[in-house]
């Protein structure tokens, strides 16, 4: 059973459902705003703060390290509306003024001057889903801006005196060569962001790509892709810290970070997951909130908020604390395990082994890390740690 001793790192997660227009990719709860009613940003600020306040209970006596703001399109919310938010939360949190605040903006939806209010109510880092730096690419995935727009938005991050800020990049877009690829990442190196998510468009259940499939590149042209992009994003002193993220020297998204090393997570609004270590109850507890923004407005206030919860089993722990510290190129300590998840390593002593001798990972009594191959074949090493009744 789960002994924890202390508790791991606590982050929040809050979500803003609402898009300009739902992507043909994406498989997240996003919804398309209504034309005639548009957003109704104060009732969701409330709805936020009255769940919020319900969930303080499970963490009372614990620091806030980083707050993530996602969607859906946030920066679809007006500044006064964020104000409105983040004076909620520090109401009711604690969390120093360090904190990282990161909200995710779509290039879309940013007006001139918009990233200067969103600094000024204390957001402190951007995550801009740019994707593609190309007209056509992005027609074909179904983006609301083009090439212009997403230059002027990371210059716009710059100019607001955002020294933190992400880009979003795809590759393996349909009919994309590696030529095209490198010049997508060209230009986005070209505007100095502090970190860059550069991943693989993939088809995903539930969504109009997954029905729909478009022609997308060939196996062979999507390791060429990664490889020549990777090796350009270290040469420009990004550091490769996690499968799909790349940052400059201490500009790692630590909010990420502490998904990936398994810290713990509230997550308020429609849809959101949180993930909650209990010392006294020596538990782990997952839960979700209704997806449905309507729903979730009417039953934010009330215990029907919850779409469900789960604890999970020691078994279900280690596996999890494996997919995501697996994912980072530099692993974890090996002293996270039990820190985080309240269970010893040798639990999974003899799955660590299996996979050593297959060379996709390398251990010892300090540290858990995944090989090249291992990294390479992520999904495949994932699997050895996949509870068998699974």
């Amino acid at each position: 059973m789960f002994h924890f001793t202390s508790l791991p790192p606590l982050s929040l997660y809050v979500h803003i459902p609402w898009c300009v227009r739902k992507c043909p990719y994406c498989d997240f709860n996003s919804h398309a705003r209504k034309v005639d009613s548009g957003i109704p940003e104060i009732a969701y600020v409330d709805a936020l703060i009255a769940d919020l306040e319900l969930e303080l209970p499970l963490i009372w006596g614990r620091k806030v390290q980083t707050i993530f703001v996602g969607g859906g399109t946030p920066s679809l919310f007006s500044p006064e509306a964020l104000d409105r938010l983040l004076c909620g939360l520090r109401a009711r949190l604690a969390f120093p003024s360090t904190t990282e605040i990161t909200l995710e903006a779509n290039p879309g939806t940013i007006e001139s001057g918009k990233f200067h209010e969103f600094r000024a109510v204390g957001i402190n880092r951007l995550s801009i889903g740019v994707q593609s730096f190309d007209d056509a690419l992005l027609q074909r995935i179904g983006r609301i801006h083009g090439r212009r727009e997403a230059i002027r938005a990371a210059e716009e991050a710059h100019h607001a005196g955002f020294d933190n800020f992400n880009l979003d990049l795809m590759f393996g877009l349909p009919a994309q060569t590696v030529a095209m690829a490198r010049k997508d990442l060209d230009t986005a190196i070209a505007l100095s962001p502090s970190h860059l998510s550069h991943y693989q468009l993939t088809l995903e259940p539930n969504t109009q790509f997954h029905a729909q499939p478009p022609q997308l590149p060939e196996d062979d042209l999507l390791w060429e892709m990664q490889d020549q992009c990777h090796a350009r994003l270290e040469e420009a002193g990004y550091g490769h810290y996690e499968i799909s993220a790349f940052a400059k020297p201490d500009r790692q998204c630590r909010h990420n970070l502490n998904y990936w090393q398994f810290g713990d997570y509230l997550g308020i609004g429609a849809g959101a997951h949180g993930k909650i270590s209990d010392a006294r109850s020596q538990s782990i507890q997952r839960s979700w909130k209704l997806k449905h923004p309507d729903q979730y407005l009417a039953a934010a206030a009330t215990e029907a908020r919850l779409g469900g919860s789960n604890l999970l089993t020691p078994r279900d722990a280690a596996f999890e604390f494996m997919l995501n510290a697996l994912r980072l190129i530099e692993g974890v300590p090996s002293h996270l395990f039990q820190d985080h998840t309240g269970l010893p390593l040798n639990i999974a002593q003899e799955t660590l082994h299996k996979a050593e001798s297959k060379g996709l990972i390398e251990w010892d009594a300090h540290r858990i890390r995944p090989t090249l191959q291992g990294q390479r074949f992520l999904n495949d090493l994932l699997q050895m740690f996949l509870p068998e009744d699974t």
